[in-house]
Parts: C-alpha cells; sequence; structure tokens
C-alpha cells in the first residue's frame, strides 16, 4: 500500500527540502500523511478548480509548486481562497504538498530541466549554495574499507562533479583499550590493542548526513566506530539558483528569442536592449530570477531568462547579458511535469496526472 507520506519521500529524494530558502515553506500543508494514497495531482498554484479536479480525478494527493499557506493563518473561514481551499481539503481529506524554492535550487530540479529541453551542456548553478557540502572521515580495519566505501556510496556520498565513487585514503594505526562492558570487534577488554586501519574520507551534500551516518554505522564492523562530520567552504557545483549551460553552437538572437517564445508558450517575451546579435552561453532561473543578472553577467551569459522582473531592472541590464522574460507562470509550469516524472519513475503504476485545470492567474488583453 502506498501512503500519501510515500509520496512526498519519492519528491524529497530528488528534490531535498533542506534545499529551500528561508522565506519558504516546502512540504505538507494541509492534510493527513498516513493515509492510503488514491492518486497523485501535479500544479504549479492551488486553486479552487484544481481541487475540485483533483476530486474528480480520485486523486487524494496534491503537489503544488507555489506553497498555498506562505503565512499563518488566523482562521479557516470563506473570505480568501486560501481559506476556501484549506477548508475543502480538510472537507474532502485531500493532502496538499508544495515543492518550491527546494525544487528551484535541486540538482537536476526545475531549473535543470528548462536547461535540458533548451539543448543546453555542461550545466552549472547560477549562484551556488552556501553550507551545502560536509565531508565524513572514519578510520576503518584494512579488511573491511571496501564494505564500509561502498555503503557510503551507497548513501550518496563521494559524488563530484561527473564522477562517483570518490574517496580518499591512507593507511595508519589505530590504538584504543576495551574498558568493561564494552564488546570489542578486535581486542581484549582492559587490554591495548593496535589495528592496522585505513583513513576514509568522502565528501556528501549536507541534506544525506542522517541517511550517510547510518549508512557508516550499519556497515563499520567496530561497536562504536570512530569518526567526523565537517562542514566544508566548499561550494557545491550544481545546488543553488538558477544555472548557466551553453548551447552546441552559437544561435542568432533573433531565432533564438522565436525558439523561447514558442517553448514557453508566451506572446509577451520581454527582453532588454541589446547590441547583440548571436547567443550561445545561457542562463535560466524559473520565476523571479532578475537578482540573478550580475551573477550571471560574471558567469559569461549573453542572456538570462527568466519569469518576471521590475521596470529598472531592464535599464541596469545594459549590455551583457540580455535580460529576457517569459512570465512567471510559463517559467514554471514545467514543475508539474517535473513532479509527475519523479514519481512515475518510483512508483510506475500508480496514477499520477499532471492538472488540466492549473491556469496564469494574469490574464492580457489581445489588442487587435
Amino acid at each position: 500500500m502506498i501512503r500519501i507520506q510515500d509520496i512526498w519521500s519519492a519528491i524529497t529524494e530528488l528534490l531535498p527540502p533542506a534545499l529551500q530558502e528561508s522565506y519558504d515553506n516546502c512540504g505538507l500543508q494541509v492534510g493527513d500523511p498516513s493515509l492510503p494514497a488514491t492518486g497523485v495531482l501535479c500544479c504549479v498554484d492551488i486553486t479552487e478548480q484544481v481541487l475540485q479536479e483533483a476530486l474528480q480525478k480520485k486523486c487524494n494527493v496534491i503537489i503544488a509548486h507555489h506553497p498555498l499557506l506562505f503565512k499563518g493563518l488566523k482562521r479557516i473561514g470563506t473570505e480568501s481562497y486560501i481559506e476556501r481551499c484549506v477548508r475543502f481539503a480538510i472537507r474532502h481529506d485531500l493532502a496538499i504538498y508544495a515543492a518550491h524554492t527546494n525544487a528551484d535550487n535541486a540538482d537536476g530540479g526545475l531549473n535543470y530541466l528548462l536547461a535540458e529541453d533548451l539543448g543546453l551542456s555542461q550545466v552549472t548553478s547560477l549562484e551556488p549554495q552556501r553550507g551545502t557540502l560536509m565531508e565524513l572521515v572514519t578510520f576503518v580495519p584494512t579488511q573491511y574499507v571496501s564494505h564500509v566505501s561502498e555503503a557510503l556510496w551507497s548513501a550518496g556520498a563521494g559524488k563530484i562533479g561527473a564522477y562517483d565513487s570518490c574517496s580518499y585514503r591512507s593507511e595508519g594505526t589505530g590504538t584504543f583499550r576495551a574498558l568493561d562492558g564494552a564488546h570489542p570487534f578486535v581486542g581484549e577488554v582492559g587490554s591495548l590493542h593496535e589495528e592496522q586501519e585505513e583513513r576514509l574520507s568522502v565528501t556528501f551534500p549536507a541534506y544525506l548526513q542522517p541517511q550517510v551516518e547510518r549508512a557508516l554505522l550499519s556497515a563499520h564492523p567496530y561497536e562504536t566506530p570512530a569518526y567526523s562530520i565537517t562542514s566544508l567552504a566548499n561550494l557545491h557545483p550544481r545546488i543553488g539558483a538558477g544555472v548557466i549551460g551553453e548551447l552546441a553552437e552559437e544561435e542568432p538572437l533573433e531565432s533564438f528569442l522565436e525558439r523561447i517564445a514558442r517553448y514557453f508558450r508566451t506572446d509577451q517575451l520581454r527582453y532588454s536592449v541589446t547590441p547583440k546579435t548571436h547567443v550561445k552561453r545561457i542562463a535560466i532561473c524559473g520565476g523571479a530570477g532578475a537578482f540573478l543578472w550580475s551573477k550571471a553577467r560574471r558567469a559569461g551569459a549573453d542572456i538570462l531568462i527568466t519569469g518576471e522582473a521590475k521596470y529598472n531592472d531592464y535599464f541596469d541590464c545594459e549590455g551583457a547579458p540580455i535580460l529576457a522574460t517569459v512570465g512567471h507562470y510559463e517559467s514554471e509550469h514545467i514543475a508539474t511535469r517535473l513532479f509527475a516524472q519523479i514519481i512515475s519513475q518510483k512508483m510506475p503504476n500508480f496514477a499520477v496526472y499532471q492538472s488540466e485545470l492549473d491556469s496564469n492567474p494574469i490574464k492580457a488583453l489581445q489588442h487587435p
């Protein structure tokens, strides 16, 4: 039986909540995670229409990109759409989750999917998050090093860029004396013991610390393994806000903008004044990403594609990179596909839908 909490666990394995920004409210918004799941509906925003759609599709789990609850509610009435949505969800036993800036910042998240669709290679984060890397150092009897290493790698440690199974080992001698009450794997109680050991070190994303520690303690032969975990100043190159990558070859600006407009299904693509005629190095940030323009410039981007920007942002963006906006909703609609893909890969026979009633709250008059 698949429970509601299993759906969220599948999402957070790739989009860890620990990566959300401090102002955000990712995770459970409404509902009981222990209930059996009947189906999942993925959307950008929670609306009354989307909740009705979930009922019609027999889905009691909704994964939204934007949180329904950003601030605490002082009452649950009928005055605002948020209150009505909460009432409706509670009345019909619907569980609502939000994967917002954790989906934006994750390696393999929303921005990486956009980059893949647009044909970019050598993709890295535009503004890597700090405090996302840790190092584990432990000491293992020589004959057990491979076993412990495999356990740590399986838990997600030892991945650096396009490489996995990364570690450093050095030989040495470990000493200890087992005291009364101990049950030593080697040596005798009360006697000083020397053992040929290897110092084993691996790095890992900070959000994996609980499972990496569990893997170590489970695989290590000692009753009480010696180990230390240190936070690193190094930046994870693929975790953070926005992404930057390169097209296979330079593309004329006009044809690239037309391609972008078609991809995002927008007839209101806006971009800053520029003398540029071609682009190759592309920066992307779904949502409101104009704040990354200076980062994109330092990274050598020809253009920064995002959802929205302020009027003065276009003035500030003299020269390169070009600032191009496609609409907030348009730039993040891909989140529904991302969520559906993650769940379907983990639970291939489970009912997962992308909302058909999810819509842009901003309407534009098409003047002839």
